[in-house]
């Protein structure tokens, strides 16, 4: 299964999807309670929200504080996707009873629904998308050639945990993610990171990457993008994470950080 929804030209996770579906039910059940009890709980609504997106925050750049205080702006930049969703449901919840007792029990029935209805669909999108059978999605038969021309099957990175990114130049996160990935390239010998092109031909990839000074290993050319049908993917950064076996554990569409790979290396290191 397409680990995305595309709606046109959007690409969204299926986590964001369960965020915004349990919001959509909170607000939606919240909103007529509200009206039937005479007590709106909207503004304990949004406020749980942000205390829930600020304590998933925190609690995740707590857990990897090395790779955040390496670059201590990056603890700003949320499109690394690194969130600790068990503590945004429990700062959410805080938040709520706080506010609840302090200023304004007359909507704690109305936003305790609202909450524990929004919970419930949280906790059930979680619980669906893990259970998705990615592990029957592996390392494919795929033939790409490397920057000197020669061909490289994808299967041949079995054996060891394997980082396959796919990108072009042309797309501003993964400029931004680069670096990170090279990164643990150097510092990550037991893990095959491959940086797989779409679309663009070696020349222009070479010198791209000389431009940057950067010097990879396994740098790889799908112009065709073969790569992207067959994982169905057309967002650009797309990363993908197999075990030892070959099997697809992960993928990560958007940018990632530091802190957000070395969660998902850890994934594949099991």
């Amino acid at each position: 299964m397409n680990p995305a929804i595309t709606l046109g030209p959007l690409v969204l996770p299926w986590g964001l999807g369960a965020v915004l579906a349990s919001l959509l039910v909170a607000w939606a059940l919240g909103r007529w309670l509200g009206r039937r009890q005479g007590a709106d709980p909207g503004d304990g609504l949004w406020g749980a929200l942000w205390a829930g997106a600020l304590l998933a925050r925190i609690a995740f750049i707590v857990e990897y504080r090395s790779a955040y205080l390496a670059e201590p702006l990056s603890m700003l930049d949320i499109r690394d996707g690194g969130w600790n969703p068990v503590a945004g449901l429990l700062g959410a919840w805080l938040y709520a009873l706080v506010r609840a007792r302090r200023r304004a029990p007359q909507a704690w029935p109305a936003l305790r629904s609202a909450l524990m209805a929004g919970t419930a669909v949280f906790v059930a999108g979680l619980g669906a998308l893990s259970a998705l059978p990615d592990t029957d999605r592996r390392l494919p038969a795929l033939t790409v050639r490397s920057l000197q021309g020669a061909e490289v099957d994808l299967r041949t990175f079995q054996g060891k945990p394997t980082v396959i990114n796919l990108w072009a130049t042309w797309c501003p996160p993964c400029v931004r993610e680069m670096p990170v990935l090279a990164a643990a390239q150097r510092q990550s010998p037991d893990v095959n990171v491959v940086f797989l092109n779409q679309g663009e031909a070696a020349d222009q990839v070479r010198a791209w990457l000389r431009s940057r000074g950067l010097g990879l290993d396994n740098a790889l050319i799908d112009e065709t993008r073969a790569a992207g049908a067959v994982f169905e993917q057309k967002a650009f950064p797309t990363t993908l994470f197999f075990d030892a076996d070959g099997c697809l554990v992960g993928t990560r569409i958007g940018e990632l950080s530091a802190a957000t790979l070395q969660e998902r290396l850890a994934r594949i290191r099991r």
